[in-house]
């Protein structure tokens, strides 16, 4: 890789860790080019996204960040996870390491914080933005629809007893 091309990726990478809710740090030695198609594929349809990198550019894109706990997390062949939903990279990788043991799961940056591979699955296990999304929206409408309810049930008994007296007065 020439000068320009190390520049460029390291912009790259510093951008990564500033935007990114998380990254998780994983060893991928011995996964097919299939096997990486197929993570990427199932981290894009979460919103993440993958990227092999260069252990010393992505330690001088830290530029201190997590302190020397992040710098050791970049040996060997690493690939990074990343999106700006904190949940969505840890729960994939995770998921994907279950199934595939050659996929290993070194650890993660969250903004100033280093995380172990402990912490990256307890993150794993978290509900994702979404889904935390749609249950606030649930909680904040079910009051709506009993008030709702609750204003609707006198004019309905109103009109089953209307009704009653037709039918009692048709007979």
């Amino acid at each position: 890789m020439d000068k320009a091309g190390k520049a460029e990726a390291l912009e790259m990478l510093k951008g990564v860790f500033e935007a990114s809710g998380v990254v998780v740090v994983t060893q991928y030695a011995g996964l097919t080019v299939a096997e990486m198609t197929d993570l990427r594929v199932k981290l894009k349809g979460e919103g993440a996204k993958l990227k092999v990198i260069k252990n010393r550019l992505a330690v001088i894109a830290l530029n201190g960040r997590g302190g020397d706990g992040a710098a050791k997390l970049f040996s060997g062949p690493v690939a990074i996870a990343y999106s700006p939903d904190p949940v969505a990279a840890p729960k994939v990788v995770a998921e994907y390491a279950k199934k595939n043991e050659k996929l290993v799961l070194v650890g993660g940056v969250m903004g100033e914080t280093v995380l172990d591979q402990d912490g990256v699955k307890v993150l794993a296990s978290l509900p994702s933005l979404d889904q935390l999304r749609g249950k606030i929206i649930g909680l904040v409408q079910a009051p709506a629809t009993k008030i709702a309810g609750v204003l609707q049930a006198p004019g309905g008994q109103l009109a089953r007893v209307v009704g009653a007296y037709a039918a009692k007065d048709a007979a």
